[in-house]
């Protein structure tokens, strides 16, 4: 196979607590970016991460070896990064499903941060090109987003995206992200399947 790279290969490690675990950090992430605390609590909060960070220092792994995007069980695969998506198949052949920015995605005025769009279309068009193309080696060539509305942080939206064309190693994808029958936002990439090593 392509790309020099080996797919993420299934794994329980973590437990039956890394879901939990992931839910804690998006959490505490969202308390970063909203909390207006006393300083003594900064300080404690400050400590406590701190600590938390000591913990799991000795267990650092290489990304082949993590449990983080190779639990297959957990939304986004146990993927932190991720906005969080939950996504199928349809009976049609295209990808649907729902994603919801959290605070921590948070820009201005209740809209989620045009980064942030953009980093869900990437992740939902990468994954429309490798499920509906059953290639499991690409990347992105380019990816083009058109902002209609702005995207409100903390709500459940829609998303849908499929493959426009497949032209040698070229898969052209395209999406959108809704509210109801808003349109918040489009996007359209560009994804190249790579060659045997091609890193």
């Amino acid at each position: 196979m392509g790309g020099g790279f080996n797919p993420p290969a299934p794994t329980t490690h973590g437990g039956p607590d890394y879901g939990r675990f992931v839910a804690a950090v998006r959490a505490l992430q969202d308390h970063a970016r909203a909390a207006d605390a006393p300083d003594q609590i900064i300080t404690e909060a400050a400590d406590l991460i701190e600590a938390a960070s000591r913990l799991l220092a000795p267990y650092d792994a290489d990304e082949w070896s993590s449990p983080s995007g190779r639990r297959l069980d957990l939304p986004n695969r146990g993927n932190i990064l991720q906005v969080p998506v939950d996504l199928h198949v349809t009976e049609d052949g295209r990808i649907s499903g729902v994603a919801q920015f959290r605070r921590f995605h948070l820009g201005r005025n209740g809209a989620a941060h045009g980064g942030s769009v953009a980093h869900l279309f990437d992740s939902l068009l990468g994954f429309t090109a490798f499920k509906l193309s059953r290639n499991r080696a690409q990347r992105t060539a380019f990816l083009h987003v058109d902002y209609r509305k702005i995207a409100p942080v903390e709500k459940q939206l829609q998303v849908e995206a499929t493959i426009d064309e497949i032209v040698g190693r070229k898969i052209f994808v395209s999406g959108r992200l809704l509210d109801g029958s808003d349109v918040l936002a489009e996007a359209h990439s560009l994804f190249v399947m790579l060659k045997p090593g091609q890193p």
